[in-house]
């Protein structure tokens, strides 16, 4: 395997190169792109728990969408602890406020027993809705985001993933 990358010209090993940077670069600017259109830092995001059961299972992807502000009681919103960055999916509530005044919601897990003001930062009751919110889920995908949640607990298979892919991309013939 690593004999025919060192039987390699020096033009074709940079043209393999330069072709798993654009797969890279690629990615990113879809990633950027998507996250302009739906006005979200994170437009996709994976549910890591099983607090939203039935509604959504662990693994699912979400498709997330940040351009309408008024949340309405029922949503399911993705929001960020202040100062953590874990993402959490859950339903809101509750809200006050609105309109002049800034929106500030509850938010609940389906299947949890409690609403998550012990989740909140200290001293936080209500979550900003511009400030805490990530976006709303406007769309799911089920168990696809697997994938990352074995990635994010198994850290040898990120390397070995990411190996095989340069690896795949180096060694492949024209």
């Amino acid at each position: 395997m690593f004999g025919s990358l060192a039987n390699m010209q020096p033009r074709q090993l940079a043209a393999q190169v330069l072709q798993f940077a654009l797969v890279l670069s690629t990615a990113f600017m879809l990633w950027k792109g998507l996250s302009v259109v739906t006005d979200s830092a994170s437009p996709i995001v994976v549910v890591l728990s099983g607090s939203m059961e039935p509604a959504f299972q662990r693994g699912d992807l979400l498709l997330l969408w940040n351009r309408g502000q008024e949340t309405q009681v029922g949503e399911v919103v993705v929001y960020n602890v202040r100062d953590k960055d874990i993402p959490i999916v859950h339903r809101v509530i509750r809200r006050f406020g609105g309109g002049s005044k800034p929106l500030q919601l509850l938010t609940k897990g389906d299947n949890n027993a409690a609403d998550d003001t012990e989740l909140y930062a200290r001293g936080q009751s209500f979550l900003d809705r511009e400030k805490d919110v990530v976006g709303s889920v406007a769309g799911y995908v089920p168990y696809v985001g697997y994938v990352t949640i074995l990635l994010s607990e198994y850290p040898w298979l990120k390397t070995a993933m990411l190996v095989f892919m340069a690896l795949t991309v180096v060694l492949q013939r024209e």
